[in-house]
Order: structure tokens, then sequence, then C-alpha cells
């Protein structure tokens, strides 16, 4: 099954939200690929933990990949695999899909070299021991919703010569829709040019996310991420998955800078080295 609540369970296990770990990041992302014939769901993980490490390089753990859609799939992935292939035979995407990452003992695990655990359980951590077949871990959830066109993408870029301005932020049905009155706009001459369009891109997550909160919130300034319904609109359910995997809990009009940093990966950063590194080519 797959897990989208927190759980209780009578030994520590490693999830975003636990506290039985100091450090409990286990983040799933799935990019989707397709044929004629078979899905390829790509799939890459953080996991804090050097202990589950461990007992995964060792073969004493597995890993579980869960698949929620019409009904429940699960695959047992090694640990230096990637991807899962499934025939479409098998899996419909028709409908809103839940995908999650889950660890699972191959046999009596103790706990006693666990360095990994919180100051309360690494007091006791000698007693520790969970059997065979247990749940050592899971992910959050990836959400794929199956109706959408464009299940990953959230930009896209278009030119547009009618334009009455340089630049026009359009927030689509699925996508932000960057429109460029003249393509010299997406510096796309130099090295960097992704690098450097990286202040429309943060106009526009700001605007879409300024439109999130007054879509899902009840008083127009607040969402609560873990609280709210997930979103009808592929746009926004987009967003409201891109927030949830990267920790985000509450987004207000206050926070929305602040979201931005968290889900945008330096974002800033990069865009202002990327010119440094032009003026040091023009020195």
């Amino acid at each position: 099954m797959i897990y989208k609540k927190n759980a209780n369970f009578p030994y520590p296990v490693l999830t975003n939200d636990s506290k039985s770990y100091a450090e409990s990041n286990f983040i799933l992302d799935v990019a989707l690929e397709e044929n004629s014939t078979f899905y390829r769901l790509n799939y890459t993980y953080e996991l804090d933990s050097p202990f589950l490490k461990k007992l995964l390089i060792e073969q004493r753990a597995q890993l579980i990949f869960i698949i929620q859609s019409r009904d429940n799939k699960y695959f047992r992935v090694d640990y230096s695999e990637s991807y899962v292939d499934i025939p479409k035979s098998r899996l419909s995407l028709s409908k809103r899909t839940s995908i999650q990452l889950q660890i699972q003992s191959k046999e009596e695990i103790s706990y006693a070299d666990n360095e990994d655990l919180n100051d309360f359980y690494l007091n006791f951590r000698n007693d520790l021991q969970v059997s065979k077949h247990a749940l050592l871990a899971y992910s959050n959830v990836v959400f794929f919703e199956g109706s959408t066109v464009k299940p990953f993408e959230l930009f896209e870029k278009k030119v547009n010569p009618a334009l009455t301005s340089d630049i026009k932020i359009e927030l689509g049905t699925e996508t932000i829709v960057i429109h460029y009155r003249d393509p010299e706009y997406q510096f796309i001459s130099f090295p960097q040019s992704n690098t450097l369009n990286n202040p429309y891109i943060y106009t526009g997550l700001s605007r879409a996310l300024h439109q999130f909160i007054i879509n899902n919130s009840d008083d127009q300034e607040t969402v609560d991420l873990e609280t709210c319904d997930i979103p009808s609109s592929p746009l926004d359910f987009k967003l409201h998955q891109l927030m949830t995997k990267k920790m985000v809990t509450e987004l207000t009009l206050d926070t929305i800078d602040e979201v931005i940093h968290k889900i945008s990966d330096r974002i800033i950063d990069k865009y202002v080295s990327a010119m440094k590194g032009l003026a040091n080519h023009g020195n």
C-alpha cells in the first residue's frame, strides 16, 4: 500500500516527516517516457540514511516501487536501477496515478549499528530488531495526472512578433507560457541561454503561485498544502506536486519568494553566476 499520511509503527521508520531519524529525507522524483508498447518511469531519489543505504547495497533490504492507479502494482528494483518498464497492457494512466518508493527488509535486521537514529532511539538501539519483510522507509508520493498532455513540463516558450510588449507571461491550462516578441530575447546565441532566462522563469513562478493561492485558498492569502484538496487545475496540480516534493507545507502571499527559492534550485544564484561568467569573458 501507499502511505500518503503519517503512520505509527512500533519501531523507527524513515519518512520525510518522521522524527525517528536525525536526518530523514527520502525524496522521490519520477519522469515518464513511453512508446507504443510500454511506459518507462525514470526515477531518482535522495536518501539521507547511510545505514539504510548500506542495507540496500548489501542486499539485506529491498527497494519496492509502488504504483497506485486503477489498481495497485509493485515492482522490486535493485539499488543500481533507475527506471521501471511497464507494458501498457498492465497499467492504465488514464486517471490519477500515485507512485511511492519503499524500503523493505529481506531478513531480520538489528538496529544496533544504526547511527542515523535520533537521540531517543539511540539510547536503546541495541534492543531494536525488525523482522523479515518489515517496512523500513517510505518516500513522498509522486502524483501523475493522466489527463494532462504535458505531465512533467511546467514552462513553455513561444515567439510572437505581434506582441505589444517585449515579454508576456501567460498562465496556460497546463503550463506557464513565456512569450517573446523577438527570439533574441531568449539569449539563444549564448552558451548559457537557459540560465539567462531565469528572471523570466522567476516572474512566471511568482505569478503562478499567486494564482495558486487565489484558486486554492478560502481567504485568498494562505494555502495549507498538507490539508488542502489536490487541485483540479493541471497547472496547479503540478505546482502542488513540486512544492510538496520540496517539503513546502504552506504557501502565503508573504512567502511566495521563499517558496520559489525552495522549489527552483538556486535560480537566482545560477543567473548571477552566468552573468559573472559573461563579464569575465568580456574582460
